[in-house]
C-alpha cells in the first residue's frame, strides 16, 4: 500500500510536467520507490509472552533468559533512538523532496517489541516465584 501511495503520487508528479512516462521509466520509477520505501523500517516480531519451554524451565535458564531479555530491551532502546533520528533526519529532507517521507518509519517496531519483552519479563518474574528461585541463588 505504501510503495502504491509513492507510484501514485511521483507518476501524478510527472503527469504535471506533461512528460511522457516509457515502460522503461515506468520500471525504474518502480524500482527506486520500492527501494526507498524499503528503508521504513521492518516489521516489529514480538516475543510470545508464554513459550512452550516455560513448563521445563529451572532457575538458572530462568535468570540466564531474564539477562538475555534485559540485553536485548537496552539494544532495542538504542536502535529506538537511531531511528528517531532518522525518522527527523528524513522528515526535514522531505520539506525539499517530499517523496522521502514515503521512507519514514511509523511502525513503532522497537516500540511494540520492548513492551512484548517486558510482559515476558514479568510472566518470568512469576514463574521464578512460582519455582520458589528467589531463596535459590540470593536472587
Amino acid at each position: 500500500m505504501l510503495l502504491d501511495a509513492a507510484q501514485f503520487y511521483l507518476l501524478w508528479l510527472l503527469s504535471k510536467t506533461n512528460m511522457k512516462i516509457s515502460f522503461s521509466s515506468r520500471i525504474l520509477l518502480a524500482s527506486a520507490t520500492a527501494f526507498f520505501v524499503s528503508c521504513a523500517g521492518r516489521a516489529p516480531q514480538p516475543v510470545a509472552v508464554v513459550q512452550f519451554q516455560d513448563k521445563s524451565m529451572n532457575c538458572a535458564a530462568i535468570y540466564a533468559e531474564v539477562e538475555s531479555n534485559n540485553k536485548q530491551i537496552t539494544a532495542l532502546a538504542k536502535e529506538k533512538g537511531l531511528k528517531v533520528g532518522q525518522n527527523v533526519a528524513t522528515g526535514v529532507a522531505g520539506l525539499f523532496i517530499p517523496v522521502l517521507w514515503f521512507g519514514m518509519d511509523w511502525q513503532g517496531t522497537q516500540d511494540k517489541e520492548i513492551a512484548a519483552l517486558q510482559s515476558r519479563q514479568q510472566y518470568l518474574a512469576i514463574l521464578a516465584e512460582q519455582r520458589g528461585c528467589y531463596g535459590k541463588g540470593g536472587r
